[in-house]
């Protein structure tokens, strides 16, 4: 049998991965604001979106122990695209109606619903695509594909929130209100349609990928036994839902702050330039400070790294208070950004990297699905609050406030200097390859 290349397949099934997570956390938010929705509405009513990546710890032993993870993968894209068909005909609804969005409470019902079940698809195709990873790749191959697929997981943002939104944006002079994002919402499931089918004949079939077994027991609570019965259990908690609490806060209103109007102490910029800015420019840095991660990580290790991976994921947080403050021209604001993403990006290399080690055994899959499930409730409840601090603050103060708060992370950090489970993984790693 011929042995295909992972370059055939895990390119374009993290691209895949990524593509819902961003539309669905974030261009949800610049589409709302786009059509009238008040800050704390937004924030409030989008935080439930990672709702499912919180849960997706309960559901994960059950891909787990059921079918393949190549199946479910599958399962999962083509039932994204009829996620997205259903999202396009909501907003087709609403355009045909000419019906003002913001006072529309059949539109906002129907499509939180859309986004809401499009979350549970899209954490159902993270644990099976990274549970596929783990499987289908030998672990040198899992140390070099780390860096890829974190790429083309970002190129999927760059795409969704970055080119999407501008196009979004300059289809809007021209069509009637809502259709520009209906077709915005076609395209996608177009895009995961197509993208269905190519892995249906080009993915392998690991003879590893099978239903995982307990012995006497649950598959369910033999995974959470095993993940929470882990020593330093309480050290690793710690660390993965407080290192981006500050980012938690910050996550929802940076997109509300770049686009609503400088009435309201925002900056104005159109959707074309939030798109370059934020969604193309920035992330574009999250992707060199992906590499420049990946290599140093690679280099130096987890532990000598994760210093200053923090300095650069909390001090750029005081950029914001900058922009609130003086509110300066356009080719400033995008060179804070693109600089603040790329620390960002630096520091989730170190954040995917700690997952990984922790995730282990039998039920490596589980485990990585009920850490970033964690990840997911660190970010959720921080986020859901932050509109109604903003509009209770102003912008300024928000940001003051937001970046003082981020500083708990250099309180975490110390604590990975006592989990073993980083040092055996390295160790491991080494001998490996």
């Amino acid at each position: 049998m011929k042995t295909i290349s992972p370059w055939f397949y895990i390119p374009s099934t993290y691209f895949l991965e990524g593509l819902p997570y961003i539309i669905i956390n974030t261009v949800s938010v610049v589409l709302y604001a786009d059509l009238g929705y008040t800050n704390d509405q937004i924030a409030f009513w989008t935080g439930w979106l990672y709702l499912p990546w919180i849960l997706k710890m309960f559901w994960s032993p059950v891909v787990d122990g059921h079918s393949t993870k190549r199946r479910w993968l599958l399962t999962a894209q083509t039932v994204m695209a009829a996620v997205f068909l259903l999202l396009a005909a909501c907003n087709g609804l609403n355009a045909f109606t000419h019906a003002q969005a913001a006072n529309n409470l059949n539109f906002f019902v129907l499509s939180l619903f859309g986004l809401l079940s499009g979350a549970f698809v899209s954490a159902t195709l993270d644990i099976a695509t990274d549970g596929y990873y783990l499987l289908a790749l030998t672990a040198p191959q899992q140390g070099y594909f780390v860096g890829i697929r974190t790429i083309f997981y970002r190129l999927a943002m760059i795409l969704g929130s970055g080119l999407l939104v501008s196009a979004t944006g300059a289809l809007a002079n021209h069509l009637p209100k809502y259709q520009n994002w209906t077709l915005m919402f076609i395209f996608l499931a177009v895009l995961f349609l197509a993208g269905a089918v190519w892995h249906r004949f080009i993915l392998p079939v690991p003879p590893s990928d099978q239903p995982a077994r307990a012995a006497n027991k649950s598959v369910w609570a033999d995974a959470f036994k095993t993940y929470f019965t882990q020593k330093n259990i309480l050290y690793i908690l710690l660390f993965i839902l407080l290192y981006r609490f500050g980012e938690a806060l910050l996550e929802k209103m940076v997109p509300l702050f770049l686009i609503k109007p400088t009435a309201e102490g925002a900056l104005g910029l159109t959707m074309q330039q939030y798109g370059l800015i934020k969604g193309t420019l920035g992330l574009g840095a999250i992707i060199a400070g992906n590499l420049a991660g990946g290599w140093l990580l690679g280099k130096f290790g987890f532990k000598k790294c994760i210093w200053p991976f923090a300095l650069a994921l909390v001090l750029p947080n005081f950029f914001y208070v900058y922009l609130a403050t003086v509110k300066p021209g356009l080719p400033v604001v995008a060179a804070l950004i693109t600089l603040e993403n790329f620390g960002y990006g630096l520091a989730m290399m170190a954040l995917t990297v700690f997952i990984m080690y922790v995730s282990r055994g039998a039920y490596k899959t589980s485990h990585y699905a009920i850490s970033t499930g964690i990840m997911a409730l660190g970010m959720m409840v921080p986020s859901m609050l932050s509109g109604k601090l903003q509009l209770m603050l102003g912008y300024e103060l928000f940001f003051w406030t937001t970046a003082f708060i981020s500083l708990i992370t250099f309180a975490i950090v110390p604590l990975t200097a006592h989990i073993d489970a980083i040092d055996e993984a390295e160790q491991a790693f080494k001998q490996q390859i």
